[in-house]
C-alpha cells in the first residue's frame, strides 16, 4: 500500500478514535443538561430517560427567583475579576523578573515558588482564617478575593513564556535609550498576550468554581458567591426530590465559564506551544 494512502487511514482512525472520546467525555454534561429540564417529581421516578418528555423551565425559574442569586453572581464575577486581573499583574512581574534579571538568590528564591505548587491550599485554610479574622476581612471582596493571588503556576508560566521570547528584542529596545520597565511594557509584555489569555482562563475558571474559601471566609449570605449561595440552596444532596433543581445550579453557574473558555481558547495551544521553546 501507497505510504501516502497508509498514513491518510491512520489519520482517520485517530480523528475517529478522539471524536469517540469527546463523545464519551461529553456525555455526562448531556445529562446533566437534560435533567436540568426534568420536573422534579419525574425524577423520583425516573433519572435513566432524559430524551423524551417531559420538559420543563421551573428549575431554573426558581433559581431566578432566589432572592439574593443576582448578588452572589455579582461577588462571583467581582471575585474572579479582582483575582484573575492581580494573579496575570504579580505573575507577569515576577516572571519577568526571574526570566531576564540577576540578581542574589534568583535560583533559590524561584524554587521556592515552585514548591508551592507542591502545598495544598485546604493546608493553610485554618492560618489564613485567621489572619483574615484579625485584619477583619471576613465577609469581604477582598477577603474572597486576596488569597488567590498567590499563585505559584503563573509566575512558573510566565517565567516560562519569558524565556522563550528573543532577549535581541529587549537589547535593541535599550541601545534606544529605552528604560527596563519601558521595555518591559512596550515590547515584551505584548508578546505574553496567549500566555496571558491562558493564565486568565485557569485563574478565572479556578476562583469561579471555588467552592471551600467561600464556605470558610463568607458567613453572611449576601456575600457568597455564586456556587456558596447556590449550595446553601439545596438543604440535603443526598435526596433526589430536587434532582432537576441541583443539576439547573450545575448548568447555571457552569455557563459563564464556559463561555468565557470557548471565546479564549485558542490562545491556550499557542501559550502552551510558546512555553515548550
Amino acid at each position: 500500500m501507497n505510504p501516502l494512502l497508509r498514513r491518510g487511514w491512520f489519520d482517520r482512525f485517530v480523528m475517529a478514535a478522539l471524536t469517540l472520546l469527546a463523545l464519551a467525555w461529553m456525555a455526562p454534561l448531556l445529562w446533566v443538561l437534560a435533567l436540568s429540564f426534568k420536573p422534579n417529581e419525574f425524577l423520583l421516578r425516573h433519572t435513566d430517560v432524559f430524551l423524551s418528555p417531559p420538559y420543563t423551565l421551573q428549575n431554573y425559574v426558581d433559581i431566578l427567583q432566589t432572592s439574593q442569586v443576582f448578588r452572589w453572581l455579582g461577588n462571583s464575577v467581582a471575585v474572579a475579576l479582582i483575582q484573575t486581573a492581580g494573579v496575570l499583574v504579580l505573575s507577569s512581574l515576577a516572571g519577568y523578573g526571574f526570566a531576564r534579571c540577576e540578581f542574589p538568590g534568583r535560583k533559590w528564591l524561584f524554587a521556592l515558588v515552585l514548591f508551592g505548587l507542591a502545598i495544598p491550599a485546604q493546608s493553610v485554610f485554618i492560618p489564613l482564617h485567621r489572619l483574615f479574622s484579625e485584619w477583619n476581612l471576613q465577609n469581604t471582596l477582598a477577603g474572597l478575593a486576596l488569597p488567590g493571588l498567590a499563585a505559584p503556576f503563573g509566575v512558573y508560566l510566565m517565567t516560562q513564556y519569558f524565556k522563550a521570547i528573543p532577549a535581541e528584542l529587549e537589547e535593541a529596545a535599550m541601545l534606544d535609550n529605552a528604560s527596563r520597565f519601558k521595555t518591559f511594557l512596550t515590547i515584551i509584555l505584548p508578546l505574553t498576550l496567549p500566555a496571558q489569555a491562558t493564565l486568565g482562563i485557569f485563574t478565572f475558571l479556578a476562583c469561579w468554581n471555588d467552592y471551600l474559601w467561600p464556605l470558610v471566609i463568607a458567613t453572611q449570605p449576601d456575600m457568597y458567591t455564586l456556587t456558596r449561595g447556590l449550595a446553601s440552596t439545596q438543604t440535603n444532596f443526598a435526596q433526589s426530590e430536587g434532582l432537576g433543581f441541583l443539576m439547573a445550579q450545575a448548568v447555571f453557574a457552569g455557563v459563564p465559564a464556559l463561555m468565557l473558555y470557548l471565546f479564549f481558547q485558542r490562545h491556550l495551544v499557542t501559550a502552551v506551544a510558546g512555553t515548550g521553546k
